[in-house]
């Protein structure tokens, strides 16, 4: 019987792990033990900062949008309130590009609420 040759799927496997750590500092870009534990820990921030990423751009728009409305004289808070009563149903993040992007219309946006 001739001789088989192992190994080939498991160092497919580790070639994988280092080819997905490449970019990382040290030893955890080119040993596998390292790579492989930094991946995971890769992994577990980056699913937990997809969920804070949102949170951050949400207090971005808001704090664009208190800034904008001030200028006009009034308040976060009243102003969005002022929107719900309304019944104008845009989202915060709709609105804040409107102030900045297109100032014009969010200032005739902001005076039509004020009446």
């Amino acid at each position: 019987m001739s001789r088989i040759k192992r190994g080939t799927t498991a160092s497919k496997r580790r070639k994988k792990v280092i080819k997905a750590a490449k970019g990382f500092k040290w030893r955890r870009k080119s040993n596998y033990r390292a790579a492989k534990e930094a991946l995971i820990k890769a992994g577990k921030y980056a699913y937990r900062d997809r969920r804070n990423k949102k949170r951050v751009m949400r207090r971005l728009w808001i704090l664009r949008l208190n800034n904008a409305v001030r200028e006009y004289g009034l308040k976060y808070s009243t102003f969005i309130k002022t929107l719900k009563d309304q019944k104008i149903d845009l989202d915060r993040k709709v609105l804040s590009q409107m102030a900045v992007e297109n100032p014009g219309i969010f200032k005739k946006l902001v005076e039509e609420i004020k009446k």
